[in-house]
Formats: C-alpha cells, structure tokens, sequence
C-alpha cells in the first residue's frame, strides 16, 4: 500500500486503500486498521494533528493488525 508523509511527531506515514488504513508511527511500527470508512480517512488527512485525531477516531475503534 502507498503512504504518503504527514507532519506529526507521532505518525510519520499514512496510506488508504480499500477501506484499510495504514499508520506508520514515528517510533517504526507499521499498523493496518479494517473496515475504516473513507471519510475517517479523509478526516484524519485534514486534521491538525494527526496524532490527536488518530487517537480520538482510529485507536479503539477498529480492527488491527501489525504489519
């Protein structure tokens, strides 16, 4: 899956694709979370801070896995 950069001190990547979003932390893990509608997605692209917004809207939310 293609990530692009975001600017966070907690997230360095993010990509999307077919309703998994996948998170790379700044600390190196890389996560894939399932069945995250594309709007959540979207949302977290926009936020001013991803890390924020991840941790309000994604962790806990959804299905995971490490990749």
């Amino acid at each position: 899956m293609e990530r692009v950069p975001v600017r966070s001190k907690a997230i360095a990547q993010v990509g999307y694709e077919d309703s998994t979003l996948e998170i790379e932390f700044t600390s190196g893990g890389v996560y894939r979370y399932f069945d995250v509608p594309e709007r959540v997605h979207e949302e977290l692209m926009r936020a001013e801070s991803h890390g924020k917004f991840f941790a309000a809207h994604v962790r806990g939310k959804f299905r995971y896995a490490r990749v």
